[in-house]
């Protein structure tokens, strides 16, 4: 799973640690930004079911759509990140058993 530092924006907040990846096991990328300091829960994350954001593009357009942009994505880091989305994933053990869909 990779996981890369970004910046996650709007017009009344921003969140310089936030991450992106891409998830091998759910295919899809995912974004997490905005931790509660007390519990850690973040109060941006997309990409948590499978095949939910099969693309970088489709994640990006998500968060536009909720009024976010991310800053700070570097190429090396949109290269690596489109390599391991292309690399083929069985499906896991949970999809086999009908528990991920």
């Amino acid at each position: 799973m990779s996981r890369y530092t970004v910046t996650v924006k709007t017009d009344e907040e921003t969140d310089e640690n936030a991450v992106i990846g891409y998830d091998p096991p759910l295919r899809t990328f995912f974004l997490q930004a905005f931790p509660d300091e007390e519990t850690d829960e973040h109060a941006l994350w997309f990409g948590t079911h499978l095949e939910q954001h099969p693309s970088l593009e489709s994640i990006i357009e998500s968060v536009r759509r909720f009024g976010y942009e991310i800053e700070g994505l570097s190429q090396n880091a949109i290269i690596a990140m489109t390599k391991e989305a292309g690399t083929p994933t069985p499906p896991s053990l949970g999809e086999r058993l009908g528990l991920v869909r």
